[in-house]
């Protein structure tokens, strides 16, 4: 999935570098997911119950979104 691609790497290029240790290995966590529950935690259809990660996602979505 592209898109899906497209949003991992944007964090990737912009944040993890700067992100705190906690930060990255959520990030981490988050891309040993299956790609389709990464498309949900993006869309917002599910929500992790690992907190620091679905605080990652709130930081890659609020990257892209107006």
């Amino acid at each position: 999935m592209l898109e899906l691609d497209a949003l991992l790497l944007g964090f990737l290029e912009r944040r993890y570098e700067q992100a705190a240790p906690d930060t990255r290995a959520a990030f981490e966590r988050l891309l040993a997911a299956p790609d389709p529950l990464l498309l949900d935690y993006l869309m917002k259809r599910t929500i992790p119950i690992d907190r620091d990660v679905a605080d990652v996602i709130d930081q890659i979505r609020s990257a892209v979104e107006p």
